[in-house]
């Protein structure tokens, strides 16, 4: 008898790195990027944005309320159905 060559495609989702988890554990409804940094007292906005905020956002953690002006001066972001589901896992 033939061996199966059936395929199973099977999504991974990625850990929550512990920037992150940080991140969401801080998040309060609607938030500026200047907020969420000085909430988490990074002074250093390219390392925000590398490990806290562009990984959130790839991870469809938190969204931007302005997705087609991300760089808006308005620009604020919010936890995504996920991401509440992350901070409220008790």
């Amino acid at each position: 008898m033939p061996a199966s060559n059936d395929q199973v495609d099977v999504q991974v989702t990625p850990p929550v790195t512990p920037p992150v988890a940080k991140l969401v554990d801080i998040f309060e409804n609607e938030m500026s990027r200047q907020d969420i940094q000085m909430k988490l007292e990074l002074a250093d906005k390219n390392h925000f944005l590398q490990f806290y905020l562009q990984p959130a956002i790839e991870m469809s953690i938190i969204e931007m309320t302005i997705p087609d002006k991300p760089n808006s001066r308005l620009q604020k972001y919010r936890l995504t159905g996920k991401g509440k589901s992350l901070k409220f896992k008790a």
